[in-house]
């Protein structure tokens, strides 16, 4: 029998967040192993643990996971958040690959150089490129892809969250979004996530971007547009 799934990251949101917050959706329990040194990320590539020595690396089903899209997948194809046929399939990941990259524009953020400007740069591509997709998407539909909850929708859900911390009135323009936003937070295991307590990561501080820069030896502040 399969122990419980373990994630291996460190302790902030990163890509493993939207990993979280898919299990979380799934009602799946999970424990997690922060990387804090060097020396802990080096015993996994010893251990030949991360394929393309990256993380996030999740140990589920007796498998040990790298990759986040190929987690993803997996994990919304366990429990049926991956839509009902090979067409939901592929609109579900082309939804979820461009939150991805909006929301990869964030996770840099703290490791820019000039925060001001990459603000601007994800308030621009989100308003201008990212949001009118979903409104549109959203202007009948409760969900985005086959009339059921799938994890393109979680992380809508979890990036709009995201944006609203940076730019509190970014969903003005976008009311079905905002209307999406409300359905979604009122789903149980999504509101019990939400809860203070939960394994939802806050937005990432200093000792989180120390931590990262020193584990992998980043030298120079990383860069987005």
């Amino acid at each position: 029998m399969a122990g419980k799934v373990v994630l291996h990251y460190f302790n902030g949101r990163g890509k493993m967040e939207s990993i979280r917050w898919l299990l979380a959706v799934a009602e799946v329990e999970f424990d997690e192993v922060y990387l804090t040194t060097r020396e802990q990320y080096e015993k996994l590539l010893s251990d030949g643990a991360l394929m393309f020595q990256q993380v996030p690396l999740v140990e589920i089903d007796g498998m040990k996971l790298i990759q986040t899209k190929a987690i993803l997948s997996y994990i919304a194809e366990k429990y049926n958040l991956h839509g009902k046929d090979l067409k939901d399939r592929v609109m579900i990941n082309m939804y979820s690959e461009g939150l991805m990259d909006l929301m990869e524009m964030i996770m840099i953020l703290p490791f820019s150089t000039d925060k001001n400007a990459q603000l601007e740069v994800i308030k621009t591509k989100a308003k201008g490129r990212y949001l009118p997709v979903f409104d549109k998407a959203l202007s009948g539909p409760i969900y985005l892809v086959g009339g059921k909850l799938s994890c393109a929708d979680v992380q809508l859900l979890e990036c709009t969250l995201m944006l609203e911390e940076k730019f509190p009135e970014i969903l003005a323009e976008f009311g079905n979004v905002k209307s999406f936003q409300g359905r979604m937070t009122r789903i149980p295991a999504i509101s019990k996530f939400l809860q203070p307590g939960s394994k939802r990561k806050p937005q990432p501080d200093e000792t989180y971007s120390k931590t990262v820069m020193e584990v992998f030896q980043i030298k120079l502040p990383l860069t987005g547009k």
